[in-house]
Parts: C-alpha cells; structure tokens; sequence
C-alpha cells in the first residue's frame, strides 16, 4: 500500500510531509515523491528511486518554499521502479499534480484515449493518466473539484487520489473511490492534513474524518467540505482519535515488532477494558449491536480475513462453536465473494481486520450486505470503512497502532475479542451457565499477566533458539485443534521477517 501525505496551513509543508511519510514506512515502499508550492517559487517537485532518506539527499538541504504540498510514497504496481514512475504526477499542462494509492483497471484504455487527444505521457504508470484527465475536465471546468470529479466518473478500480493545481493554490481535492485504503482527513486549528493513515497525522490534530467510498474532500486551511461523486454536499462527522505520537513512535526498543510484542500485555488488559467486571464475573459489550434476540437467532456465522486475520477467524471457531454452539465457517476473504456464498437467513458474517481496509474482506462484507446478512468487525482502527460497514457493530481492539508489517498485538488482541463474543453469544443463547460465564471471565482476566510473565520467561530462550536454526532452509509448525491455526500464525512471522521457508 502506498502512503499519502497532504498539508495546507502555516506551516512549511515539505516539514509536515515528510515527517508524515516517514510515519508511513511501515507500509512499504520503493520510491518517494513531493509537491510543495509557493506563489514566488512556483510549483517544486522532488521525487527519488529508494527509501526516503534518498529524496532528503536530493533536496541536499533545500526547504521547498509553501504552505501547501502533498508527498507520496509509491509501491510499484504498474511500471517500473524508476525516478519517472515516482509521484507526484503532472498533466499535460504541468499545472496540475496528483497521487495515488490503488490501481485503475482501465488505464490502458484511458490512455489510449488521451493519447489519441495529443497528450504525451512521461511515465509508465496508472496515475499519470488520472493527472491528465483531471487536467482535460479542469480545461473546461476551470474547477479543480469538479474535474476529480468528473474523472473518478472515468476509472475503474479502487483509488485513493489528491490532486493540487496552481491556479486554486489554497486547496487540495481528496477523493476515495472503492476499496483502495483508507482516506482521513486531520482538522487542525487553521491547518488540515490529508493521509492514507492515522499516524501520518498525530501530533497535529486529533479530529480526524474518514473518507468512505465515494466521498470527495475539498481541504483548505479553515477546514474541509465534503461532497460525494455526484456533487452533493455531505456530512460526515469527526473521529476523536486517542492514539498519541509516542504509541506510533519506536521509542527505546530495536524495532516496531519488537515494541508491539511487548505491548501485548497492555492490549489485552486494552480488550477486557469496560467489557468485562472480573469481580463480579459479568460481560458488557455495549459496542455489539444485535439485540439478544438477533444474536438468539444466529445458527451460522461465517468468518471472514486474510492474512494473519485469517488466522485469528480459525481460532475463533474453535471458540464460538465450543462455547456457544454455533456452527461457524471460515472463508479467506479474497474467496469468499468468488464462491457465490449463499448466505441465507439465520447467518452472521464475522469480518476480522486489524486496518479495517482490507480489500477482499470489505468485499466479503459487502456481499453479506447484498443478501442480507448482518456482518460485526473485528477491528482496530475506529472509524474505518470495515467498522462503518458492520451493520451488526464493530469490535474495536483498541491496541493502539501497529506499525509492523508482521502484526502481534493486534493477533492477540483479537483473539481475545473473540473469545468475548464467544462469551456473549453462550450467554444469550444459554450454552454456559452464569457461573460458567463468570469463570470464564475470571479466568480472561489472568491473561495480561500471563502475557507479560511469558514476554519474560521466554526472551533469552527465543534468542538461543533463533541463534541456532537461523540458517535452517526450512521450518515445520505443528499443532492440532486450536493449536493448529496458531502454527500456522508461527510460520506466517517466520516467513514475514526471515525469509525462511515454513
């Protein structure tokens, strides 16, 4: 996924940019790019081949004059990894930039087009054909927000797009359309950022909106106004976002992983946090919409994720259908939609995702929406699209970011939310008595202190172990039952930051 970064304010945006792309590492990322303007020196673009420490090279100290700027880091999709391919993107007249995150499925067509047109194109990616057409409506329009507008009408796909023109130098266009990551908008005091995460913007605002699909944004520094693909003024309402720059930072540890493992204990007290009364052994999830007789009336849930989320769906049938009785199905979500599901009365669909963005279980959900189905979200970040389409009530984490690629306290932490669930159906649906139900409850209460005894006990044998096999070509997990999917977590972590077969 690649990163996004606008500011319009006060301030000097090549600053604000930068360190918001920095923040935005995590996410991968093989070339950067960044759009400053100013009305003396004009539009200033910087882009570099590499990780960002190459563009700072390039700028050898220079500060892009302006207030308002946009940056981008790019993981390649279509063209290569070359200095051209690089956002931020100009169209035909050079007055206008873009960036993207997402793929257009009809760009080939779309340039063929403007190509015929007399347009010359300098790269080989998708994006510049979004620039170009924002820069031909914007010749008839004479109005930035209307050409995006008019050229989301023209792509196929899931698409995140920013775009700047020189002639409106006071604003930036945002605009989300399908499922290609998420779009939040920071509402700062005389200041307002755009980025495709929540950590590019901490440490500025704390009021943040969430684009969903559809949804335009026309930013400046006194604030935002919202209109969807059609036009139409909407509203949408801010999100107070707790998370603080320290929890998106690495503070005294090696690495993001290693931080977030070892947050673990914390997180999971995070899960239990006003759900849960140890003393008295009762349940409270007041964040779960469906009503005792809905939840009564489920006979089949299907779990939905990818990735390690997928991993987190197994367990969870091991929970559901152990203490509440319900039979529950797995689906990765990439397959789910493809299968032609048929989901019927009676079923539930249970999303799992750590960003509330990813594609194919967003799919998942929305095919569950289509045949009527209730769907509930584990989730971590508030105010994502997968929490804003759980009909049934989303599940937040609240494990506070994670930064690493190869996620641990977001496993965990779902997996405790799960078992909550799990809880909370035996509890309507009458499978465990009160008693039983309390001292499941209790026994919850132990883990984040068996979290943090184990994050102990276990370090410097985690280090010999890993000191004597890291030259093994490959690895085997095994485990049964509910410790099967937990091997297959294991192997998972030991592909993603070793490159060890498993």
């Amino acid at each position: 996924m690649c990163g996004i970064v606008g500011y319009v304010g006060t301030r000097q945006a090549q600053q604000v940019v930068l360190q918001g792309l920095q923040r935005l590492e995590y996410r991968g990322y093989d070339s950067a790019g960044i759009a400053v303007y100013d009305a003396t020196a004009g539009l200033q673009i910087e882009r570099s081949v590499g990780k960002l420490h190459f563009l700072t090279d390039r700028l050898n100290g220079r500060t892009l004059a302006g207030q308002i700027g946009l940056g981008h880091t790019r993981w390649a999709t279509h063209g290569a990894v070359t200095e051209a391919n690089a956002h931020p993107h100009r169209d035909e007249s050079g007055t206008i930039v873009v960036v993207q995150n997402g793929i257009v499925e009809n760009y080939q067509e779309l340039k063929e087009r403007l190509i015929a047109a007399g347009h010359t194109f300098h790269s080989q990616t998708d994006t510049e054909v979004i620039a170009h057409l924002v820069g031909a409506y914007y010749r008839d329009t004479h109005d930035l927000t209307d050409a995006v507008q008019r050229t989301l009408h023209d792509l196929h796909g899931g698409n995140a797009v920013v775009a700047f023109s020189i002639h409106e130098p006071d604003k930036l266009v945002a605009a989300r359309l399908g499922n290609a990551g998420g779009v939040v908008i920071g509402l700062g005091a005389g200041e307002t950022l755009i980025a495709s995460d929540i950590p590019a913007v901490l440490g500025y605002t704390h009021q943040l909106i969430f684009l969903e699909d559809g949804d335009m944004a026309v930013v400046s520094a006194e604030g935002v106004v919202l209109r969807n693909r059609e036009g139409a003024s909407i509203e949408r309402l801010p999100t107070l976002v707790t998370w603080d720059t320290e929890s998106a930072a690495k503070g005294d540890f090696d690495h993001f992983m290693q931080k977030e493992m070892y947050e673990q204990p914390r997180a999971l007290m995070d899960v239990l946090r006003g759900r849960v009364d140890l003393e008295a052994g009762t349940l409270r999830l007041d964040d779960l919409l469906l009503d005792e007789a809905q939840l009564r009336g489920i006979d089949r849930i299907y779990a939905v994720a990818c990735g390690t989320a997928w991993h987190a769906a197994l367990v969870s049938k091991f929970m559901i259908e152990k203490l509440a009785r319900v039979r529950v199905e797995v689906d990765y979500g990439s397959e789910f939609r493809y299968r032609d599901p048929v989901i019927g009365a009676g079923a539930m669909v249970l999303a799992f995702s750590q960003s509330g963005e990813t594609v194919d279980t967003l799919a998942a959900m929305e095919e569950a929406r289509r045949q009527g189905a209730p769907s509930v979200a584990i989730v971590n970040v508030v105010g994502s699209q997968a929490a804003r389409l759980a009909d049934g009530g989303a599940l937040y984490l609240h494990a506070g970011p994670e930064i690493g690629v190869a996620s641990t306290k977001c496993f965990t932490s779902m997996l405790a939310t799960a078992y909550l669930l799990a809880l909370r159906l035996a509890e309507v649906r009458g499978t465990l008595s009160a008693a039983e139900l309390a001292a499941h409850i209790r026994e919850l209460g132990t883990l984040p202190g068996k979290a943090a005894q184990t994050l102990e006990k276990t370090a410097a044998q985690a280090r010999m172990l890993a000191e004597r096999y890291y030259t093994a070509n490959s690895t085997l997990y095994l485990g049964r039952q509910v410790s099967y999917p937990i091997a297959l977590e294991g192997a998972l972590k030991l592909k993603e930051i070793s490159y060890i077969h498993a």
